[in-house]
Parts: structure tokens; C-alpha cells; sequence
């Protein structure tokens, strides 16, 4: 292969690289019969998934949460009471749920606020994820 092979190969496979890693596709709360959002919500190894979640600005919305299975504790975190949204959850292989009503459309960021010492925290591992509040 010569070098201009080479960097060509090279270029694709960054490109699949950078596709297979992207931004996630949101997840998109659909209102129930009784006009709650409910979505459930994993989180694990340095992960949440979904990582995108979409709600809608004045209707109730559930978050069941839990952890993948194993020995690592995690928490879902989200401060963010000026739009009525404010938690800290410890997670567990059971599914915990928590309930908020957004008041204030924007981009929230939610995490994991686990650290041992001198280690990256699982924040900055990217154990994140954004809570988008949308206009009905």
C-alpha cells in the first residue's frame, strides 16, 4: 500500500471511529395517559444510557433509575432547582424512581458524583448526560 493508500485508510477509519463514538440519539419522552414522562434510565461503567433525554417543559416526568450489575456504586445527580429540578439518587440493581416537574426549558447536565482519591472522577470518565427541557 503506498502512502497515499495508507492515509486514505487511515482517514476512513477514523471516520467510522468518530461515527461508532458520536452523540447518541436523544430519547424522546412521550407523555402517558396521565400526561407523566417516564423514562428508564441505566447507568454503569462510566455510562448513562440513555445519555440524551428530551422532556417536555411543565409536565411531570419519572426517572427510573438503576445500576448495571457489580460492585462499582454510582449516583444520578441533578442540581438544578431554579427549573424545578433537584436530585441526588444512589443507584441499585433495583430500579429507584424519581419524580420532578421541569419549569424552565434548557440543557441540564446530569452525573455521577463517585471519586476515590487521587482517580478521575466518574464525571469526568463520562459517566454524564444532558436532561433537555423542550417548550410543549
Amino acid at each position: 500500500m503506498g502512502k497515499n493508500g495508507f492515509i486514505g485508510m487511515a482517514l476512513l477509519c477514523l471516520a467510522f471511529a468518530f461515527n461508532a463514538h458520536g452523540e447518541e440519539k436523544a430519547f424522546r419522552a412521550v407523555p402517558d395517559n396521565d400526561g407523566v414522562q417516564q423514562v428508564d434510565v441505566v447507568g454503569g461503567s462510566y455510562f448513562f444510557t440513555p445519555k440524551h433525554i428530551v422532556v417536555k417543559a411543565n409536565l411531570p416526568v419519572e426517572l427510573k433509575v438503576r445500576k448495571e450489575p457489580g460492585a462499582v456504586p454510582h449516583t444520578i445527580v441533578l442540581r438544578a432547582p431554579d427549573a424545578g429540578i433537584d436530585f441526588a439518587v444512589e443507584l441499585d440493581k433495583e430500579p429507584k424512581t424519581v419524580k420532578f416537574t421541569p419549569t424552565k426549558v434548557g440543557r441540564y447536565q446530569f452525573f455521577c458524583d463517585k471519586k476515590l482519591p487521587f482517580l478521575e472522577s466518574h464525571r469526568e470518565k463520562g459517566m454524564f448526560g444532558i436532561l433537555e427541557v423542550v417548550a410543549q
